[in-house]
């Protein structure tokens, strides 16, 4: 099979129930979270094994989200670089690793549906973007 080596993964919309925020209220009665994930790492080999243990796993991604969600932050940027720490700390083979962390009706003192916070890691960007239906 011929394909290019460099694949990307994703896992879009996993969604939360976490308690990130400054404000106390935050703190004591969470909100709604929304983590997207993109990682790059090369898959050529799993495109033609079609066998898992020539790929990334997406439940161990989801798991490593899962854990660092649970732990209450003040900023979004911290849970956001905790991720991607987590991830790159983890072994898996990206060479470039993105993940969004959104935060549903951020208090801003007006109508606001989220704040978002996107972190990364890796030597090269990716062209596009998550998808904004959310």
């Amino acid at each position: 099979m011929l394909i290019d080596s460099d694949m990307t993964i994703e896992l879009v919309g996993m969604e939360f129930h976490s308690f990130h925020g400054c404000l106390e209220e935050e703190r004591k009665e969470g909100n709604t979270f929304l983590v997207d994930f993109r990682g790059k790492a090369d898959l050529s080999k799993a495109a033609s094994t079609d066998d898992l243990e020539d790929t990334v796993d997406y439940s161990k991604i989801y798991d490593i989200v899962a854990s660092e969600m649970e732990k209450p932050s003040n900023l979004l940027e911290n849970v956001a670089g905790r991720i991607v720490d987590a991830i790159e700390r983890s072994g898996m083979k990206f060479w470039f690793v993105q993940v969004r962390v959104s935060k549903k009706n951020p208090p801003v003192g007006g109508i606001c549906s989220w704040s978002r916070v996107t972190a990364t890691n890796g030597t090269e960007s990716f062209k596009g973007s998550f998808n904004e239906g959310l």
